[in-house]
């Protein structure tokens, strides 16, 4: 027999969300005690609906922890999917003159998808709390550096000044774009069709005793703290795909910032550095190294859940028939696993931006070293009219590695003597003084998207 340790997910090569809340709330456990939880409120709702006597509601086989997981996910080969072989035990553990309330009008896909529906929504709270904490983060540093000069990169080259408090602001706006997609993604709905999304052993049962099939499924909806959709989504999986792509998108702006801040942190850059802490970055081969772990983790999960994603979408498409032949059952592990990405990488990037260490010596260091050629774009810009371009542009070409002061006589020399003084001079090689719109931006995205947040 198989090792049974087998069948616990630890995540001992997931260290992007080992330990997470969003582990424990994807856990196998917890997923199957969310199954429990459907059985348990599909009863409930004919108890209140007067459907079933107050008895059917026996709550000795609802507890998961009267159950062999390892022994479940055996089983669950025999039919496909885990809820046949634990409904079999929950019947085992119901009183004999109530069985037939258990799993009444449904089918397992109705009993698999809410709960795959009910674990999500016991992850988002915790996701959401923790891209809050980024973007409190997020909209502190964008304030306090507001003015820090730094160079800003395109192409992974030198561009233009800018400002850290800038690249902070923008950091939060895709934070907070990623948080509104996902709470666009809610309130996440009950599936319940029956056998092929008819609902017609539902309607069989309950129309006689002058109930519908959609009372039964508001009050399931509601005793589970889910939505109450408008149909069957059975063979329609918009509701799977939106919420994949919802928690794609909050990997990707994590995504986004780790991969700054893994730049920005090399040596020969410097600019920033992450919290240190005890047991955090270290090397097993080279003591004096400080890696920066958090947004190492941060982007592996960036990088994997778009395929997680990918795979929800090519399930969606070729889904066939009222059941579809492998296409749902590739969805389960994908989903869990965009939940344990999005919620592990959201905490190690709220601890990460909450310590983050800002060198803003070194930044200006690095924008001096760029010399003055980082406001060329200017340059052309004032003087390329007045003194043709491409006289403009030959003096820049050539300046590539010259001395401030050396370019400063070449721009002179453009123009009849005495139209660029040594003031209006300065000014136009001034860094600081290129800066466009940066502080409105930072003030928008700060209303925008920092408005709400607790500085």
């Amino acid at each position: 027999m198989a090792d049974r340790q087998q069948f616990s997910a630890h995540g001992l090569l997931a260290p992007a969300w080992a330990g997470s809340e969003a582990a424990a709330a994807t856990s196998d456990r917890a997923v199957g005690q969310a199954l429990l939880d459907v059985e348990r409120a599909l009863v409930a709702a004919q108890v209140t609906l007067g459907l079933a006597p107050d008895e059917a509601l026996d709550p000795a086989g609802f507890d998961i922890a009267g159950y062999d997981l390892p022994a479940l996910a055996a089983e669950a080969q025999g039919g496909g999917n885990p809820v046949i072989p634990l409904l079999k035990r929950l019947r085992a553990r119901t009183a004999a003159g109530t069985r037939d309330y258990v799993h009444r009008g449904a089918t397992s896909q109705d009993i698999l998808d809410t709960a795959l529906m009910l674990v999500a929504a016991r992850a988002l709270p915790a996701i959401r709390r923790d891209l809050d904490r980024g973007r409190e983060a997020l909209a502190r540093l964008a304030q306090r550096h507001r003015q820090d000069l730094m160079v800003a990169r395109t192409l992974t080259q030198h561009s233009v000044p800018g400002t850290f408090g800038l690249k902070s602001a923008y950091w939060l706006e895709g934070l907070g774009q990623a948080a509104e997609r996902l709470a666009a993604a809610e309130p996440l709905p009950v599936q319940f069709g029956g056998a092929s999304g008819t609902m017609a052993a539902t309607a069989l049962y309950a129309g006689g005793r002058g109930v519908s099939a959609w009372d039964v499924q508001d009050t399931l909806a509601a005793d589970l703290g889910l939505a109450s959709p408008v149909a069957p989504w059975h063979t329609q999986r918009a509701v799977v795909t939106g919420l994949g792509d919802a928690l794609t998108a909050v990997t990707d702006a994590l995504g986004k910032i780790a991969a700054d801040v893994l730049l920005m942190s090399r040596p020969e850059v410097g600019e920033v550095s992450e919290p240190a802490a005890p047991g955090k970055g270290g090397s097993s081969a080279m003591p004096q190294k400080q890696n920066p772990v958090l947004a190492v983790l941060v982007r592996s999960a960036a990088i994997a859940a778009p395929g997680q994603c990918a795979t929800l979408h090519a399930a969606a498409a070729f889904a066939v028939d009222e059941r579809p032949d492998g296409a749902w059952h590739a969805e389960w592990q994908s989903l869990t696993e965009l939940l344990r990405l999005a919620g592990g990488a959201a905490a190690l990037a709220a601890t990460l931006l909450e310590g983050l260490q800002v060198h803003t010596e070194r930044m200006g260091r690095n924008l001096s070293d760029a010399g003055p050629l980082i406001v060329s774009e200017r340059i052309m810009a004032e003087l390329g009219p007045r003194a043709g371009r491409d006289r403009v542009q030959a003096v820049i070409s050539g300046s590539a590695s010259a001395r401030p002061g050396e370019l400063a006589d070449s721009l002179k020399a453009l123009l009849p003597e005495g139209e660029l003084d040594d003031v209006r001079l300065r000014q136009l090689l001034d860094p600081a003084a290129y800066l466009g719109e940066a502080g409105a931006i930072i003030d928008r995205i700060l209303h925008r998207y920092g408005k709400d947040l607790h500085r």
